[in-house]
């Protein structure tokens, strides 16, 4: 029996987060500030939040600078709370054992455990604030937060990926424009995976474009550390659980000058999976990863240093889709 949390808790869970951040600012968010930051699926958004409101735990104003804002701090907001906002009421309202000998009539012999266990359930959540939950995502954005033995996500799973370059725009403007949102930045992100393909590894059970038609870029809030801008980003896609390879990393800005700046992308990225349905070799999927993040970065400076009303789908020029056509520094965009 595998415990965990349904898509609506698990989204309700992750949409609180979102609220929690922007808590001790008193910012509402929007329900696409939910869905950039935390990857909860557009049209599932407002009904995940709706959850939040009905249970009490946020409140929602109308309007241009209306959203969605916790009722109360995280410290007063249990995860019991959140977790019954999405999945009902947690308890044992029926028999564990369901029939059984005539002996049973009036108790099961799992009754006081099963009854034991609920509780223990019920106590470890209510036990565990919003504001907990708050601090440990945080320590795991920054890298400090110890990974637990039996932790069910292994970074082994994924390859780590470091990749930069420079644009010929300031880094304000750089800023003003990946902040913006992800909808522009996915036909980048579909290219750079065709050509990733052209590595001639085989993902899935068709072509590049079987791959292309799921890329969906999440662009989260931008905050600043010291002299850069950091944006989280990652893709996702839509499909067979596995077989479609997800980014999860974080973009950096900084100011070279005052005409140019660095766009620095770390993270890691989780490879599909081959058409037998087990991982692709190694040292390919190393160079499918470092080539798509290279590819995508290069698009995006492209798309970057381009006039707006020059821009086609996808951040292509007229006649310039091809590597060699780029500037000298973003073919030199290194590796580490």
């Amino acid at each position: 029996m595998d415990i965990k949390l349904s898509k609506r808790g698990d989204y309700v869970v992750r949409s609180a987060l979102c609220l929690a951040r922007a808590y001790d600012q008193g910012t509402r968010r929007k329900i696409r500030d939910v869905v950039a930051d935390m990857g909860v699926p557009k049209g599932f958004a407002s009904q995940i939040l709706l959850d939040l409101v009905r249970a009490g735990i946020a409140v929602s104003q109308a309007g241009k600078d209306g959203g969605y804002l916790l009722s109360r701090s995280p410290e007063e907001i249990t995860l019991l709370e959140l977790v019954e906002a999405g999945e009902g009421d947690i308890g044992s309202e029926r028999c564990a054992l369901d029939g059984g000998p005539c002996r049973w009539d009036t108790v099961c012999p799992l009754h006081e455990t099963w009854t034991k266990a609920v509780a223990a359930l019920r106590d470890s959540l209510a036990g565990t604030s919003l504001a907990e939950l708050l601090r440990r995502d945080r320590s795991i954005e920054a890298g400090t937060y110890p990974i637990p033995p039996d932790a069910h996500r292994s970074r082994s799973e994924g390859i780590a990926v470091e990749d930069s370059v420079q644009v010929e725009v300031p880094a304000e403007l750089a800023e003003l424009k990946l902040g913006s949102g992800g909808g522009w930045l996915d036909p980048l992100a579909v290219q750079a995976h065709g050509e990733g393909e052209e590595l001639r590894i085989r993902i899935g059970p068709g072509a590049a474009s079987w791959l292309a038609k799921a890329v969906t870029v999440h662009v989260g809030s931008a905050r600043r550390s010291g002299e850069e801008t950091l944006i989280p980003l990652s893709w996702d896609a839509t499909g067979v659980p596995g077989l479609f390879p997800r980014l999860v990393a974080e973009l950096r800005i900084r100011a070279v000058d005052p005409e140019r700046a660095e766009l620095s992308l770390t993270g890691h990225y989780l490879p599909p999976l081959g058409r037998t349905g087990q991982l692709l070799d190694e040292a390919l999927l190393g160079r499918l990863a470092r080539s798509t993040v290279r590819s995508f970065l290069r698009r995006v400076a492209r798309a970057l240093d381009e006039p707006t009303g020059d821009r086609r789908a996808g951040g292509e020029r007229s006649g310039s889709g091809q590597d060699q056509d780029e500037p000298a520094e973003h073919r030199q965009a290194v590796v580490r």
